[in-house]
């Protein structure tokens, strides 16, 4: 990796936990460039603005979760458990998730979200068709609530509580709830 692109490198990554934890609007330039030990100028000529820096985290984010988390509408609670799974492994994409909606607005205006999602509900319509996924709820409820089960205890979710039951408890609760939701034998 050249010296170029580690430096884009850090300053993404600091830029990562700014934006999660402050927002767009709170985030602070110098603040992602002294904890990326960057020179300040370095994020405008790379990113030009605090806001396309925003953009750039927010893509690659993007693009990490649907790279790492392969979704098959044929085993909807599977792939709930691995969302359940990248959630606590990634808490920082929830809260950039929960930035965008509050300052940019729908991630469905996203092409790469918009794109994503159609892509799920036609893998959903053509499971429902062949009997894999129930048919009691349309595809785009059915999504919904598997993303809504996944990101339960996320930690932007305002059911984040702390519990004496553990994070393998609350994953098989997500996983047995989405498999009920789906019409999927097994254990509830």
């Amino acid at each position: 990796m050249s010296r170029a692109e580690a430096t884009k490198a850090r300053i993404l990554a600091a830029a990562t936990a700014e934006f999660s934890a402050f927002g767009i609007a709170g985030a602070r330039v110098d603040r992602v460039a002294a904890a990326a030990e960057a020179n300040k100028n370095l994020i405008y000529v790379y990113f030009s603005s605090k806001d396309r820096l925003f953009d750039a985290v927010f893509d690659a984010h993007v693009v990490q979760v649907m790279d790492e988390v392969p979704f098959t509408a044929e085993d909807l609670p599977s792939y709930a458990g691995a969302l359940f799974d990248f959630y606590l492994a990634h808490p920082d994409l929830p809260r950039l998730a929960t930035w965008h909606r509050l300052e940019r607005g729908a991630l469905e205006q996203l092409p790469a979200v918009a794109a994503s999602y159609r892509s799920k509900v036609d893998a959903v319509t053509r499971a429902q068709a062949e009997g894999r996924v129930t048919t009691a709820r349309s595809p785009e409820i059915v999504l919904a609530l598997v993303f809504a089960l996944a990101g339960t205890w996320g930690p932007a979710s305002p059911t984040a509580f702390p519990s004496a039951d553990g994070d393998a408890a609350r994953r098989e609760a997500v996983v047995d709830m989405v498999r009920g939701l789906v019409g999927v034998p097994g254990p509830l």
